[in-house]
């Protein structure tokens, strides 16, 4: 299958296989190492580990583990997989306004190599099925729209519900999906924000993922995105992962915090209660320099413990997707003739110019070394990958006839802006104007691991 992916090796190492395939060498610690600009060094950052080392048993009896027997795609010099980690369903707010009505299960048998019917009627359908999953619906408001259009709900006799049952076509869906967002974020959001409904919600996201890991064959993960947004528009989303089969009760939102420092602590409060996870950053390119600075989130200068903290949690980023590439920018890289490649310039679902610098992975990488060289600490040591943010339940399909990303509002040529309008508009102009012209399909995440899960 052509892969949409930026044209850089990476090198995922059996410790970060051990998680991102469920494989059982599970208590090894996290380790990404990226090889185009390597930002490891003698002087690496310690992460500390909980349980590395296994205390000796004190009793005469020797505790033997009995290792799963490997399958038959089992390779100790390593097989390349590949998957996506960042797809949304009906459960994300914005996917149910889009027109989205794919649910986990069918997104998990999309990626197996089943049929997803897009809204606008046709089949969207891989060419080769992928090895591993993740639906990342968005925990702010999870479930909540399409409870307010389900006329049975008691959510639905809210006013802000008025009209959500019987949304028609893309111009209706975006006043409304208007509407209801400027109301989420405002002071009567709590209104709307029903646990119940969320726990509903997730607990199916979690059910499917479970029903569709496959071991041996197909990998799926308990999966959500972390939505944050700081005041000026500028986007810190994450997608967190969970490892094996089971998760907190909800997982944490922007509504509990806008701060990724607190999905860090969270995070790591869930790792000493048993929950272990990872959490990646995409769509660094529209965060207007906040994705990669050199304060914390309060404005104080980094050290040791931020640099440890991060990098135990967010050992990777994902450097490409449907909304443009995160490696660079020509105002960061002049002389590099690829720095151009995919750049989507905007703060994510606005029109306001996003600040590159602070926003682009190979800056950070480079600022990483020079932190760990002058400071003795590194927050930014990770390894890459690429996943779609398609919010059709679906990858993001092939460049030359892919889907779009954003369900009805993006589903052809002529809504994307690459295709001439059958008649100009009133201000003479001949294609739509929209962002959607700056996206592509993209990407892919890629991970060496001797074979997929096998129990």
């Amino acid at each position: 299958m052509p892969l949409s992916c930026v044209k850089v090796e990476i090198l995922i190492l059996k410790k970060i296989g051990s998680m991102l395939m469920r494989l059982s060498i599970s208590t090894l610690p996290l380790l990404v190492s990226f090889s185009l600009l390597n930002a490891c060094s003698d002087d690496s950052v310690t992460v500390p580990v909980a349980s590395e080392v296994e205390a000796e048993p004190t009793a005469s009896v020797a505790i033997v583990e009995s290792a799963p027997a490997p399958s038959a795609d089992y390779n100790t010099d390593r097989n390349a997989y590949f998957g996506d980690l960042h797809v949304h369903t009906m459960y994300s707010f914005d996917a149910f306004m889009f027109g989205t009505t794919s649910s986990p299960d069918e997104a998990y048998e999309f990626a197996k190599g089943g049929t997803i019917v897009h809204p606008a009627g046709f089949d969207m359908k891989l060419q080769v099925p992928l090895d591993f999953y993740g639906v990342t619906d968005h925990a702010y408001y999870l479930g909540v729209l399409r409870q307010l259009a389900n006329p049975a709900s008691e959510i639905s006799k809210h006013p802000i519900a008025s009209g959500m049952s019987t949304l028609g076509g893309v111009l209706e869906r975006r006043q409304k999906n208007r509407e209801v967002n400027q109301f989420m974020r405002s002071d009567n959001g709590h209104e709307i924000n029903d646990p119940g409904i969320q726990k509903s919600a997730w607990d199916d996201i979690v059910a499917a993922a479970n029903r569709h890991n496959d071991p041996g064959n197909f990998t799926s993960f308990i999966a959500y995105e972390y939505t944050a947004s700081a005041p000026d528009a500028a986007r810190l989303h994450r997608n967190v992962i969970f490892k094996g089969d089971e998760a907190p009760e909800l997982p944490f939102s922007q509504l509990d915090s806008s701060n990724p420092e607190d999905l860090w602590q969270w995070m790591d409060d869930n790792r000493a209660a048993g929950f272990e996870s990872l959490a990646i950053p995409h769509n660094s390119n529209g965060s207007n320099g906040k994705m990669f600075m050199l304060t914390d989130n309060s404005g104080r200068p980094l050290d040791d413990a931020y640099a440890n903290q991060r990098i135990r949690n967010e050992p990777l980023v994902e450097i490409t997707q449907i909304k443009g590439s995160s490696d660079t920018h020509p105002a960061l890289s002049p002389f590099d003739e690829w720095a151009e490649f995919e750049i989507f310039p905007y703060r994510i679902a606005t029109y306001l110019d996003s600040d590159p610098n602070g926003s682009y992975v190979r800056q950070a990488l480079l600022n990483g070394i020079q932190m760990q060289a002058g400071q003795g600490f590194n927050p930014y040591k990770f390894g890459v990958i690429g996943s779609s943010d398609t919010h059709n339940g679906t990858h993001a399909g092939e460049e030359y006839d892919h889907w779009g990303g954003s369900s009805l509002f993006d589903a052809d040529g002529e809504l994307r802006g690459s295709v001439p309008l059958p008649e100009p508009t009133a201000d003479d102009d001949l294609y739509a104007q929209t962002y959607y012209d700056k996206w592509g399909a993209a990407g892919l995440a890629g991970v060496w691991a001797e074979e997929k899960h096998t129990g």
